[in-house]
């Protein structure tokens, strides 16, 4: 294994275990504090496409090339 694929593999499973995380954080936060299930389903829409777009910007440069 290369530097650059340990380098790459590194930032995905520390951005993934992070990501976690925040998941989990943000679960008890809403879980405690009865937020009414629309403000739930828009707190979990914005969570869940943040790494949405960082995984399609890392994925279009290969259809550039």
């Amino acid at each position: 294994m290369s530097f650059e694929q340990f380098e790459a593999l590194s930032l995905w499973l520390g951005l993934g275990i992070l990501y976690l995380f925040i998941v989990m954080a943000i679960r008890d936060v809403l879980k405690k504090s009865n937020a009414p299930r629309l403000g739930q389903f828009f707190v979990w829409l914005v969570l869940f496409l943040s790494p949405a777009v960082f995984v399609i910007k890392s994925i279009i440069p290969f259809f550039f090339e």
